[in-house]
């Protein structure tokens, strides 16, 4: 399998053949920036996959090859992904725990509305809200197998501004998934390196039996973020 590829359990690899470069040229209203980000798209071979198999971003890809690794999104599985817009990781979250099966459950939510999507249950809020947990436990039906979170603040441009703000985010999450997850579960964070995050892995550590970092091949080579993959959360012990 190409690297460019994403191999989906029990399919087979998507197509990711070299495609002819595309070349756009600056127009009087587009900045160059804004070009070379275009091109970069037209470009991307995960792009192009997402479009051909109907994900609704290229972030499907990340998710894919996580589970491909790390394998915790199981069929019966009941699953939160937090910043679903536009819907990527819901997507492939639905196809692995398969809840049309009646057994697995994927509920989403995010301060954007997120297009319907067959299976999952799509909620429209802020996980910083008090209320969010109890809502998201009554949609899943219960606690939660799988906390998903790829939630990033807009750039701006700044690293070590962009850093402190990923992993605001990712820590947020994590005090979430503490609330709904079940003994035994399983969360996934978005983070930056920098050196904010240590407390963060501290506490990761501390709450889970297995603490991995992984950058899938769909992360751009050039982008700084990395993966936590916490499996096997002893519980909440707030002690």
């Amino acid at each position: 399998m190409k690297k460019g590829g994403a191999r989906r359990r029990g399919g087979r690899a998507p197509t990711t053949a070299r495609a002819p470069a595309v070349r756009i040229k600056t127009a009087k209203r587009r900045t160059a920036s804004s070009t070379q980000w275009l091109e970069r798209q037209l470009n991307d071979p995960y792009v192009r996959e997402a479009r051909r198999l109907g994900y609704r971003s290229r972030a499907a890809f990340k998710l894919l090859e996580l589970d491909d690794r790390f394998h915790f999104l199981r069929p019966g599985a009941r699953v939160v992904d937090l910043g679903s817009a536009p819907g990527g990781w819901a997507q492939v979250a639905v196809e692995r725990v398969r809840p049309q099966s009646g057994r697995g459950r994927v509920v989403g939510i995010d301060l954007l509305p997120v297009e319907p999507i067959a299976g999952a249950v799509l909620l429209r809020g802020d996980l910083l809200d008090p209320a969010a947990p109890a809502a998201l436990c009554e949609a899943l039906g219960g606690q939660a197998d799988v906390v998903l979170s790829d939630m990033a603040a807009p750039s701006t441009g700044h690293a070590a501004t962009d850093h402190l703000r990923v992993v605001a985010l990712a820590a947020a999450a994590f005090t979430f998934a503490r609330e709904v997850l079940a003994p035994g579960g399983t969360f996934v964070a978005k983070v930056f390196h920098g050196g904010a995050e240590r407390e963060l892995l501290a506490a990761l550590k501390r709450d889970f039996t297995s603490l991995r970092h992984a950058k899938p091949p769909a992360s751009r080579s050039e982008s700084a973020e990395i993966y936590v993959v916490a499996q096997g959360f002893r519980g909440r012990n707030d002690a």
